[in-house]
């Protein structure tokens, strides 16, 4: 029977009812012994198994931000009163990450006392005058010897969400998927819980929705939100936190409050940043350009170990090469606090090498010097500079950084450099001069472990280009990875280069083995990021994953076109809109790059927009052949048989390697989805390196929506919970 102002309850005086829900009610009480307001909880039971544990949790707890427990009768507990309201949404971003620590740490010191919440939601966290107070560990799992009592089984935990009135769809919105699906429980299903709480806190909308609370177990266990409106470093941290496997989410609450605090120390502390721009080359021979360019870049991967500095990648540092673009706006763009720039004169056996370092905000030098030496001291100035900026910046280099590391002959270093300088043209006959020029610096010198490595990863692009079928590549890629690791054990490139061999045997287990410890040598290549993003994790439907390590790798290189498309394909690979203004601005960047070109005339395409689709597929075609099968199909469409057809005939029976992917999307193109289905099923089989996630998603989500798709990702041995959250 409810309970009245004025009512008593052992010693206690009711004042007022709180709230009500299917345990019991909670009242406002006062103590007269120490004339202190209490909350009262009262259970609708004779002090059940679950007031009982609730009990024992909260009084295992000390800490600011978890509401304390005074109290124990023969039906209630007795709380402190805390006046606050549930946390709302959504709040300004500083505001959501102050909370989000503080929430963080109270739910640390439940699992350091062996403690899982397990009904984490914004109803259970109250924000007051003083900060967050955690509340409700009525469905808490206490990890303590069975005489302690027993704990509540997930089961338990997810028929009460589905029978009890007003718990329904709040509390299974904010479960993770194991405890959805009534498997067991840990720490890191509260670290799931934490994150749809942030979202919800940062956006104001809940990640998972719908109707029913049979619809909302559905979006946790197999979709993905889209992705919340927040920074890209803490994108990533909700990212990581929904994982749907919990191995692959943070593994304590320790590591997501860390994040959390280090977002926070950059806010008021911004991190040292700085951009190499590539050194000019004033030797009067434009085929010394290779030797300036490789001599910035050195310096970039020296910079690199350097902890605490953010250091542009290559690509987007060297995008204003030949624009004679003010240091301050370069700056601007990258957003970083300082500029290295220099000039290299090589002339005989001598090399002159100047370089200057500039503080962004106002275009002064706070460092210069310039190098005489003969070319056989070309390693000793890079590390010259690299440490003369390090003191400049009051940082200092890592250990790694410092230690006496491979020196290879000048000529084999000179090739590599040449064969960096072709790769970054990306057409196939540098592709193949890229290719010449690192086994050149192989032949030189048999023990530098960086041209292995290289080489196999330039094997892959070749195979993604269709110049190499991909079981040849394969077989090449291991054989250059093997002498990497052979030379030197920790080298993280080569790991991701037997990661790719495996994407191409379909073999997940073995990629994922290898990606972990190709992502465990720092500092991580942007290239092993995105290769680890677009090849592993997109096919395998780890999207939040996929959008993290992109956003990590943009960090690094914001210029990057290959790392700019990534977040415009997953969206429109998943039906999203948004991607097109995202591929559209990379077009602004580089109006020659055709990949964006292929992608936005398949979305017009696929949304009956066939103009624009026509013009982008014949802007693509014009700048390489493989727009070929997207241009006759989007020509069939439009009504030009004739151009189509002869088209078509170009791509003959469709035996050759790669002839398959034009022809699915010629078919696609032209609503055949059968026929595509037929092309895909070739594909998979040549092992092209694009069938996984590429392929199939080009059109948005028309083919993973079809009934062909599953028997498809079977093929590639693609898990179901892949097969589902991509279908």
């Amino acid at each position: 029977m409810p309970l009245s102002q004025g009512d008593r309850l052992g010693p206690y005086e009711i004042i007022a009812p709180i709230g009500a829900g299917g345990m019991g009610e909670v009242y406002k009480a006062r103590d007269p012994r120490l004339d202190r307001i209490v909350a009262i909880k009262v259970s609708k039971t004779e002090f059940g198994e679950r007031f009982e544990r609730e009990a024992k949790a909260i009084a295992a707890l000390n800490h600011p931000h978890i509401c304390q427990i005074y109290d124990v009768g023969p039906n209630y507990l007795v709380m402190e009163f805390v006046e606050g309201e549930p946390i709302s949404s959504p709040l300004p971003g500083p505001e959501a990450l102050r909370l989000a620590i503080q929430i963080a740490g109270a739910l640390e010191e439940a699992h350091a006392k062996g403690i899982t919440h397990r009904d984490l939601k914004p109803a259970n966290i109250l924000n007051t005058a003083k900060g967050v107070k955690l509340l409700d560990f009525g469905l808490a799992k206490m990890n303590m010897p069975a005489a302690s009592g027993p704990a509540a089984s997930s089961d338990d935990t997810l028929s009460m969400a589905l029978t009890e009135p007003g718990m329904v769809v709040g509390t299974v919105a904010y479960m993770s998927p194991e405890q959805a699906q009534g498997l067991p429980v840990d720490a890191r299903s509260d670290i799931f819980s934490f994150g749809a709480v942030l979202y919800e806190m940062l956006s104001g909308r809940r990640a998972f929705r719908g109707p029913t609370p049979i619809a909302t177990i559905t979006a946790v266990v197999k979709e993905e939100p889209a992705p919340v409106d927040a920074s890209p470093v803490m994108r990533r941290i909700v990212g990581r936190c929904l994982a749907k496997q919990a191995a692959q989410r943070f593994q304590t609450m320790n590591e997501v409050k860390a994040a959390l605090e280090q977002i926070a120390l950059d806010r008021e502390t911004p991190r040292p940043s700085i951009a190499v721009l590539p050194f000019a080359n004033m030797s009067g021979d434009k085929e010394q350009e290779y030797f300036s360019d490789g001599l910035a870049e050195e310096i970039i991967n020296m910079l690199a170990h350097i902890p605490g500095l953010r250091v542009i990648a290559r690509t987007s540092a060297f995008a204003f090469k030949g624009q004679n673009t003010d240091v301050r706006r370069i700056a601007e763009a990258l957003g970083v606090t300082h500029i290295l720039e220099g000039s290299v004169r090589k002339a005989g056996n001598r090399v002159r090498v100047t370089g200057q370092l500039i503080t962004a905000h106002d275009g002064s030098h706070i460092w210069s010097e310039r190098f005489d030496r003969d070319m056989q001291d070309v390693f000793a100035i890079q590390d010259e500079i690299a440490g003369a900026i390090a003191s400049a910046l009051k940082m200092q280099l890592t250990p790694d950084s410092t230690v006496p590391r491979h020196t290879p002959p000048l000529p084999a270093y000179e090739a590599l450099l040449k064969a960096r300088h072709y790769l970054q043209k990306w057409t196939p006959e540098a592709l193949t001069r890229s290719q010449q020029c690192c086994q050149e610096t192989i032949r030189l010198d048999p023990k530098f472990a960086l041209a292995y490595s290289e080489l196999g990863l330039l094997y892959f692009a070749m195979a993604t280009e269709n110049q190499i079928p991909a079981r040849e590549t394969s077989d090449r890629m291991e054989e250059a990875a093997r002498m990497a690791l052979q030379i030197d054990q920790s080298h993280g490139e080569a790991h991701a280069v037997l990661a790719l061999v495996a994407v191409l045997d379909y073999n997940w287990i073995e990629a994922g083995r290898q990606f972990v410890l190709a992502m465990a040598c720092e500092p991580i290549s942007s290239p092993v990021r995105h290769f680890y993003s677009l090849f592993y994790l997109a096919p395998l439907g780890r999207m939040p994953e996929a959008f993290a390590q992109i956003e990590l790798a943009l960090r690094e290189d914001p210029l990057n076109p290959m790392l700019r498309l990534a977040p415009a394909m997953y969206l429109l690979g998943a039906g999203d809109p948004a991607g097109e203004a995202l591929m559209l601005s990379i077009l602004e960047l580089n109006e020659h790059f055709w990949i964006p070109m292929l992608w936005l005339s398949a979305f017009y395409q696929s949304r009956g927009r066939t103009q624009q689709a026509l013009t982008f597929a014949e802007s693509a075609y014009a700048l390489v052949p493989g727009a070929i099968g997207q241009v006759a199909g989007v020509l069939k469409r439009s009504g030009e048989r004739t151009r189509a057809e002869a088209l078509r005939a170009l791509l003959g029976s469709g035996d050759a390697y790669g002839a398959p992917a034009q022809l699915l999307a010629y078919h696609m193109a032209c609503d055949e989805l059968d026929m595509a289905a037929g092309w895909l099923e070739k594909a998979i089989e040549q092992r092209d390196t694009r069938a996984p996630w590429l392929m199939p998603h080009l059109f948005g989500p028309v083919f993973t929506a079809s009934p062909h798709w599953p028997r498809l990702a079977r093929m590639m041995n693609l898990p179901n919970s892949a097969v589902s959250s991509l279908g």
